[in-house]
């Protein structure tokens, strides 16, 4: 009887450790399934965000405090890109110093919708024209004296104040000057003597006759005007040899000159300068022999072109621009010192850049960030260092390589999706 008993008692007992080593199994098998879906979750990160106002990030579906427009879940995995991309991209970036960011991968539902406009960075010689605005002054090369080429004593004065504009071959004074009268009556005696008898003698001393009348400033129109009235006057007018504005007026009436003593000092402008400003960032552009066009206002619709002939050396430490200048030819005497010009300078480098659109580029000011197209799904954030500008792309410094593909539309909804400003900012 009492092994009846015992044999009961034993099966009641095996009967018991076997119900709780499947619940120990059954909660081990829970517990391993509950980590293996926590984990693959943890893989993928979500939000909810609105459309048209991509800062807006919720945790559960609602609708935009903003717009009212409802918000749509937006998935971002982390582990999106295979090993074999991830090893391309980090061996990119070690050999080049190239930041990859961060890395979408967008799901299908979300490829529906997402339309991302691509562009192949490519090489090409960047073009660029800078826009100058200029002013014109006084070329310091071409100042110029009139000077007394023989003693007198000033009679009259043409000029009336500095700042006159004197042509050339206008009158600018009358000269009571007896050597040269002495010199115009020697004229007069070596051309009768001359046109009576035409030896050779006589012809020696017309020629140094008219060679010294003219050494002194005497027109030919003037002796042979003297020739035909039979006679030289007392007060004998002098000619203007060059063009340009009176900076100094010595010449008064009654003052007696030397030889060599300075009647007016003029600044010429039958060439004047062109000076302009380029600020800091396009001053490395600027060699001297570039093409320059120039318009100004005072001769609308007139096209000059020059050349640039001078750099300063120096940058203006307040206006942060350097000085360049160009030299213009103003035979006519049409450009003033004073007037504005606008200049535009078209400048090509010599070698081709790296290049990408410039709407391809996100700002956020510390940095610059583009994104790449690694696949129909996958897109990679990178930081780029960029260069010169011109005509709608940018020239791309470090950061790119030739060939990749760059998102020009689409890139700000990529860069909303990321959220990875805190990564670069």
């Amino acid at each position: 009887m009492n092994n009846i008993i015992y044999l009961f008692l034993f099966f009641l007992l095996m009967s018991c450790d076997s119900n709780y080593l499947k619940q120990l199994v059954g909660k081990k098998h829970k517990s391993d399934l509950k980590h293996s879906v926590t984990k693959k979750k943890s893989d993928v990160k979500s939000y909810y965000t609105c459309s048209m106002h991509p800062h807006i990030k919720k945790h559960k579906p609602g609708k935009c405090p903003i717009c009212n427009m409802r918000l749509t879940k937006i998935l971002i995995d982390n582990e999106s890109l295979s090993k074999k991309e991830n090893n391309k991209i980090t061996s990119a970036a070690d050999s080049l110093k190239y930041t990859a960011v961060k890395k979408i991968k967008l799901k299908k539902s979300q490829l529906k919708h997402f339309r991302a406009e691509i562009f192949t960075v490519t090489k090409m010689l960047m073009t660029k024209k800078i826009y100058l605005l200029g002013s014109i002054i006084q070329s310091e090369e071409t100042e110029s004296k009139i000077t007394a080429r023989v003693s007198g004593r000033v009679e009259k004065v043409y000029i009336k104040s500095t700042g006159s504009l004197i042509k050339k071959d206008s009158p600018i004074l009358e000269l009571y000057s007896p050597k040269l009268i002495t010199a115009g009556e020697e004229y007069l005696i070596a051309r009768r003597s001359y046109n009576n008898a035409k030896t050779k003698i006589f012809k020696n001393m017309l020629r140094q006759s008219v060679q010294r009348l003219k050494l002194w400033g005497i027109k030919s129109f003037q002796y042979k005007k003297w020739f035909k009235q039979g006679r030289v006057p007392k007060k004998i007018t002098i000619y203007s040899p060059s063009a340009g504005i009176v900076k100094k007026r010595n010449a008064i009436v009654g003052k007696y000159f030397k030889e060599g003593q300075n009647f007016f000092e003029l600044s010429d402008l039958s060439d004047v300068w062109v000076e302009m400003d380029i600020y800091e960032h396009d001053s490395s552009l600027v060699e001297i022999g570039q093409k320059i066009k120039l318009q100004f206002t005072a001769l609308p619709g007139e096209n000059i072109n020059g050349e640039i002939d001078f750099i300063n050396p120096v940058l203006n430490s307040v206006s942060r621009t350097l000085k360049i200048r160009s030299t213009i030819s103003n035979p006519d005497g049409k450009l003033k010192p004073g007037m504005v010009a606008n200049a535009t300078l078209s400048i090509v480098k010599k070698t081709p850049s790296l290049v990408v659109p410039k709407t391809a580029i996100i700002d956020t000011g510390k940095k610059k960030i583009v994104w790449v197209q690694i696949s129909n799904a996958n897109y990679s954030a990178k930081i780029i260092n960029t260069g010169y500008e011109s005509g709608g792309y940018t020239e791309i410094k470090k950061g790119l390589l030739l060939g990749e593909k760059v998102v020009t539309d689409g890139n700000f909804l990529l860069d909303a999706q990321s959220q990875f400003f805190k990564d670069y900012d």
